[in-house]
């Protein structure tokens, strides 16, 4: 890498804490970190110019989970466990708030809605009927009902005519939240390179020696693993990466639509931003190929997406596509977040299952406390 004595003596030297991944989990770890231990050296590596996986690419959902996904999730866990990832849902939403404030996030409560296309007829009529069972059952994390049927007053075409509304979930401008947690982290002496990759780590006892950008070695005393969907380099823990795709359409006229929407159990979800819509989703229809850290888009999810705003969302306007990108996130059999000692020195807070804007406050915060 050539670096100079300057260089190496300020940013790669005596490094306390060193935290791979820039993310809404790294920055939160690193904020938890100077909070207790205020004269530590802590050094946060990014591998991207931003932050590379879904932290700055994510759709800005302040979501908790749809009705058809809490009932989905009930399949595979218990009651108990699912109205606990519940409670950590809100809980974190609600520290990613007070840490921030509002006005930085630009949070917006408009509710969230879940429509069901025809050929979700029966899913539909289930999840109608498990309306009360689930209020019931999320009774304790928000003390009201949560779910409600409304209206289909947007103008969508193509779906069972009413649509399931939560009147607790919000939405959030991305990029706000990631300038402030950089800019609330740099406040603290929290330095953060960027375009800096970590490509290996090995815990020697005393300290842990780190690859940079597969070249320099350093060493740190203690390394937090904050990489989410890319964790698989450094784990061997179940952590999937799972690609999501989204697209953003150039303003539209008269949008009526606000709020925030789910389709297909979650696999697709949509909003208005600046109005235009942001529509994001489709790996399920290839789980397979979006199993992947590569940052590309696909014709398949592309052209779905086209479609279903063609036929569903705004059938009665005309659309330009303006931006088209994708995020990776990180998933495994279980929706619970991997939060772990790996060896003496090393820690990981990864498998955030899709729900990084909701938990990755708490995770971060939870990851730095590994350490006493």
């Amino acid at each position: 890498m050539n670096l100079s004595f300057w260089e190496h003596k300020t940013w790669l030297s005596n490094i306390d804490f060193a935290i791979i991944g820039s993310g809404i989990v790294g920055l939160n770890c690193a904020m938890e970190l100077r909070r207790k231990h205020p004269k530590s050296k802590i050094v946060v590596f990014e591998r991207g110019m931003l932050p590379s996986g879904a932290s700055t690419k994510n759709a800005g959902f302040a979501c908790f989970g749809s009705i058809s996904e809490i009932l989905e999730d009930l399949k595979n866990h218990s009651e108990e466990d699912v109205v606990q990832l519940v409670k950590n849902r809100n809980e974190g939403l609600n520290l990613l708030r007070s840490t921030l404030g509002d006005k930085q996030l630009d949070y917006q409560e408009y509710g969230g809605y879940e429509l069901f296309i025809n050929e979700d007829a029966e899913l539909f009529e289930i999840c109608k009927s498990k309306i009360g069972y689930v209020n019931e059952l999320l009774k304790p994390v928000f003390n009201a009902p949560v779910f409600s049927e409304k209206e289909n007053h947007f103008g969508f075409k193509n779906i069972q005519t009413k649509l399931i509304y939560s009147a607790f979930e919000g939405q959030i401008d991305t990029g706000k939240m990631m300038l402030g947690l950089i800019k609330k982290a740099s406040e603290e002496n929290i330095l953060i390179l960027n375009s800096s990759e970590i490509t290996s780590i090995a815990d020697k006892g005393e300290s842990v020696l780190l690859q940079l950008n597969s070249s320099e070695e350093i060493s740190a005393k203690k390394v937090f693993i904050a990489t989410n969907g890319f964790a698989k380099q450094f784990l061997d823990e179940d952590v999937k990466p799972a690609r999501a795709q989204v697209l953003v359409t150039k303003p539209i006229e008269n949008l009526q639509i606000k709020g925030t929407f789910h389709l297909d159990k979650g696999y697709y979800y949509f909003r208005n931003i600046e109005n235009r819509i942001l529509f994001g989703g489709g790996r399920n229809l290839d789980f397979k190929t979006e199993e992947t850290t590569e940052i590309q888009l696909t014709e398949l999810v592309q052209n779905k997406l086209e479609q279903l705003l063609k036929t569903v969302i705004l059938p009665n306007q005309s659309f330009e596509i303006e931006h088209r990108w994708s995020g990776i996130m990180g998933m495994g059999n279980q929706k619970k977040p991997i939060v772990k000692s790996v060896s003496k020195n090393i820690f990981c807070g990864v498998r955030l299952g899709g729900m990084g804007v909701a938990i990755g406050s708490t995770i971060g915060k939870q990851l730095a406390n590994l350490y006493d």
